[in-house]
C-alpha cells in the first residue's frame, strides 16, 4: 500500500483520491503536508504576541490560541476520547468553538460540524452516522437548552455499537453530570497525547447543505482542507493586516474557510467572532476593530442596506464584503458597492470543495452578473445535460460537474444514493445548473431540481426569484411548486417585505415590466413575516411547500 492511501484510505468509511492524483497534488504544492495542530504551532512561533481571536472582550494572541488547543486536547485526551475519535460540535459563534477546533486537531479527533438550529432528530441521525464518542455543546443559547437535547441523544444511542460516551457544556453543566469545558482534566506535569493525525488523515466532518433529507457527512482531510483555506486567501489576497469578522456560523464552510477564519489565520491576520448575524452588531464591531472583511448571505444584504440607511456607520475599513452560500440576486449585487460603498465579491461554492470567487479586480458587470470563477488552476469544471451527461454548447445551460484537489471523491459512510453523486472517472455532480463565460466565470441559473413544471413549461425558480428580489419592498423571496389539478404544478410566490406590502397585481405587472415570461409568473403570491430557515440558513422550500400544498390556487398570471 503507498503512503499517498495510507494517508487517505479507500475503506468503508470514505474513498480518498486516487493514488496518482495524490501524488500529483502533493507534487504541485497544493497540498502542504501539515496537519491542522502542526499549521497552528507554527502560526504561534511566527506570529506570537499578535492578536488572533477577538470575542467581545476577550482576545487571545496566537501563542494564547495554541496553548488553549494543547489544554483542550490534552483534556479531551484525559477524559478518554483518542485520535480518530469523531466529536460533535454544537456551538454557537464564540471563541470556544476555535479553540474546541484546533483542540480536536491536536489529538487528531474528528469535529463534526453540527448548526446550532440542529435539534434531536439532526443530532441523533449525526451521532449515528459518524459513530461519535463525543459531544461539545453550549449551556444554552437564543433560550434553548443544549443540556437537555444532550441527554435526549444520549438516551437514543445508548444501547447502540457506537454509544457516545461524553458530553462537554460551554458554561453551566449544572446538575447535568456533563464536562464543564473550563474545567476539563489536565494533568500538571503535562498531558500526554497519543501519536498525533497524519496530513491526509480525516481532519473534519461537514454536512450537506441540501434542503431536503438528512444531512451527509462530508469528509475533509487536513491536506485539502488547508489548501481549501490557503488558495481563498491567495485569492482575497490576505496579509497580515486583514481583520475578518464571523457572522455567518463558523461551523459553516463559508465562514471557516472560504478564506474565512482559517485563510485569516494562515495570513497572520486578526478573526472577530460576532456573537449574532443582525447588521447592527456587525457594524459596531466593524467600526471598533476595523475589520477589512466579512462574509453574509444573500438574505442578510437587504437588512445591511436597511440599517446602514439609518444609523450610517463608519465602513472605511472594510476592502470587500464577501456574498454567498445562495445566489446573489443580479440587482442587489448592482446596488451594493452604490448603497454601502464596499467592493463586493460574489462566492459560490459548496462543502464537498470547490469554491468559486469574483476577483477583486474583476469588472462591475461581472461581478454584479457572475458568482466567480474556480479558485485554484487544478480544479476541474464541466457543465453538461442533466439528462445524458454530454457536455453542453459553450454559454448554454447544464449541470456542473466538478473535481480538483479539495472536492471530495465520497461522503463519509455514503450509501448508494450518495454514490450516485459521483462520475466513474470522480467528478462530483453538484446538481447546480450553471452557465460557463468565456473567462470562466459561472453564472448560477439554479437547481436542477429546483424547477416547477407548470403544464410541461419548466420554470427555473432561482430565475423568476431574482426578480422579485428587484422590487424595493422584496426583502427576501422564494418560488415553490405546488399541486395543481390543472397545471399539475403551480408557481407560489413566497414573500417576506416591508410595510407596506405591495398588491399580488402589483408585483405581477412589476414581473410583467421586467419582460418576464407569463408562463413563470407567480400563480399567487403568500407573505410571511420570516421564511423557514435550514440549520445553514437557507430558505426551506420542503417547509414552505408542505405548508402551502393544503390552499387551493384561485388566480393565475392571465386573471
Amino acid at each position: 500500500m503507498t503512503p499517498d492511501r495510507e494517508e487517505a484510505p479507500d475503506s468503508p468509511q470514505w474513498t480518498g483520491w486516487p493514488d496518482d492524483d495524490a501524488r500529483r497534488y502533493r507534487d504541485a504544492g497544493f497540498w502542504a503536508g501539515a496537519t491542522f495542530g502542526d499549521l497552528l504551532r507554527d502560526w504561534a512561533v511566527r506570529h506570537g504576541e499578535r492578536t488572533a481571536l477577538v470575542d467581545g472582550d476577550r482576545r487571545w494572541t496566537y501563542r494564547q490560541l495554541d496553548h488553549a488547543a494543547d489544554r483542550i486536547a490534552g483534556g479531551l485526551h484525559r477524559l478518554g476520547l483518542r485520535r480518530g475519535d469523531r466529536v460533535i460540535v454544537q456551538l454557537p459563534n464564540r471563541a470556544e468553538f476555535v479553540e474546541t477546533w484546533f483542540g480536536l486537531q491536536r489529538l487528531g479527533a474528528v469535529p463534526v460540524h453540527a448548526m446550532p438550529g440542529h435539534r434531536r432528530a439532526e443530532i441523533v441521525h449525526l451521532a449515528a452516522l459518524s459513530g461519535a464518542a463525543g459531544y461539545v455543546v453550549a449551556d444554552r443559547h437564543t433560550g434553548f437548552d443544549y443540556r437537555r437535547l444532550a441527554h435526549e441523544v444520549l438516551d437514543a444511542r445508548r444501547t447502540a455499537d457506537e454509544p457516545l460516551r461524553h458530553v462537554v457544556v460551554v458554561g453551566d453543566p449544572v446538575d447535568s453530570g456533563f464536562t464543564r469545558y473550563a474545567e476539563l482534566p489536565t494533568d500538571p506535569d503535562g498531558d500526554h497525547v497519543d501519536a498525533g493525525p497524519s496530513p491526509g488523515d480525516l481532519a473534519l466532518l461537514l454536512l450537506s447543505g441540501g434542503t431536503t433529507g438528512m444531512p451527509k457527512l462530508i469528509p475533509r482531510t487536513h491536506d485539502d482542507y488547508a489548501y481549501n483555506a490557503r488558495v481563498g486567501g491567495e485569492v482575497c489576497g490576505l496579509g497580515p493586516d486583514d481583520v475578518y469578522l464571523a457572522v455567518l456560523p463558523i461551523a459553516f464552510n463559508f465562514t471557516l474557510a472560504c478564506p474565512g477564519v482559517l485563510g485569516t489565520l494562515m495570513a497572520g491576520g486578526t478573526v472577530v467572532v460576532a456573537p449574532n448575524p443582525s447588521p447592527a452588531t456587525a457594524f459596531r464591531l466593524i467600526q471598533r476593530e476595523r475589520v477589512t472583511f466579512t462574509a453574509l448571505n444573500p438574505p442578510l444584504v437587504p437588512y445591511w442596506f436597511s440599517e446602514y440607511a439609518d444609523s450610517r456607520p463608519d465602513l472605511s475599513s472594510l476592502r470587500f464584503v464577501q456574498v454567498g452560500s445562495a445566489r446573489l440576486a443580479d440587482d442587489l449585487a448592482r446596488r451594493f458597492t452604490p448603497t454601502l460603498g464596499v467592493r463586493l465579491q460574489q462566492v459560490y461554492g459548496m462543502a464537498e470543495g470547490l469554491i468559486n470567487y469574483t476577483r477583486l479586480d474583476d469588472p462591475d458587470d461581472l461581478v454584479c452578473t457572475t458568482q466567480g470563477r474556480p479558485g485554484s488552476p487544478a480544479d476541474e469544471v464541466r457543465v453538461v445535460d442533466p439528462g445524458d451527461g454530454r457536455p453542453v454548447a459553450a454559454g448554454e445551460p447544464g449541470e456542473l460537474l466538478t473535481r480538483g484537489p479539495y472536492t471530495l471523491r465520497g461522503y463519509y459512510r455514503g450509501d448508494a444514493a450518495a454514490a450516485a453523486s459521483f462520475t466513474a472517472d470522480g467528478f462530483y455532480r453538484t446538481g447546480d445548473l450553471v452557465r460557463q463565460l468565456p473567462s470562466g466565470h459561472l453564472n448560477v441559473v439554479g437547481r436542477v431540481k429546483d424547477q416547477i413544471n407548470r403544464g410541461g413549461e419548466k420554470i427555473a425558480a432561482t430565475e423568476v426569484e431574482g426578480h422579485l428580489l428587484a422590487h424595493p419592498a422584496v426583502r427576501q423571496a422564494a418560488l415553490v411548486g405546488v399541486p395543481d389539478e390543472q397545471w399539475g404544478e403551480a408557481p407560489v410566490a413566497v414573500l417576506v417585505c416591508t410595510q407596506p406590502r405591495p398588491a399580488a397585481a402589483e408585483l405581477v405587472a412589476f414581473l410583467r415590466g421586467r419582460g418576464l415570461a407569463t408562463y413563470k409568473l407567480p400563480d399567487r403570491v403568500e407573505y410571511v413575516d420570516a421564511m423557514p430557515l435550514t440549520a445553514v440558513g437557507k430558505i426551506d422550500k420542503k417547509a414552505l411547500a408542505a405548508r402551502l400544498a393544503p390552499a387551493a390556487v384561485t388566480t393565475g398570471p392571465d386573471a
